[in-house]
């Protein structure tokens, strides 16, 4: 298996959004992506890129994805945060995540970010077992909070 990692371009959104659905899928959750391959695109490769993306390729198949994008510690400074790391089911388990997961790693080190952080969900103890097994630290006692779209315009028009 000859395994290319390489930075996304706007011409891959449409891979990566399919890969996106697969992740949602996978963590039970087959209806929360909104967002389209056109958003990823402008959101990615405009002026001020939100994100990065690394692809994995097998003789140039996309079969996996990694996307991160800076991140600031009051307690230690610059730093990553790895929103997504998904391989393509039939790949999964041959170490593609793990090359991508490296990379990411790497692109933190090169940088001299300070941290990188991710979220991994509770159940998902392939990828607990293999965070823990590589140094990082999974924290049981915090916990990830959010409000959505419609949570913040309802909260916003109390005020």
């Amino acid at each position: 298996m000859e395994l290319n990692i390489r930075k996304a371009n706007p011409s891959d959104m449409k891979s990566v959004i399919e890969l996106i659905k697969e992740l949602a899928i996978f963590e039970k959750q087959p209806d929360a992506v909104v967002t389209t391959e056109q958003i990823l695109i402008e959101d990615g490769f405009g002026k001020n890129p939100a994100f990065n993306v690394l692809l994995a390729e097998i003789k140039n198949e996309i079969i996996g994805m990694a996307l991160f994008y800076p991140r600031y510690s009051t307690w230690k400074g610059k730093a990553l945060h790895l929103e997504d790391l998904i391989v393509k089911h039939e790949y999964r388990g041959k170490g593609v995540g793990t090359v991508l997961y490296r990379k990411v790693m790497e692109y933190a080190f090169e940088n001299d970010l300070k941290r990188v952080a991710w979220e991994v969900l509770d159940w998902n103890t392939v990828a607990i077992d293999f965070y823990k097994s590589t140094g990082a630290e999974v924290f049981d006692e915090w916990r990830v909070s959010q409000m959505g779209e419609e949570a913040l315009n309802k909260y916003l028009e109390k005020i």
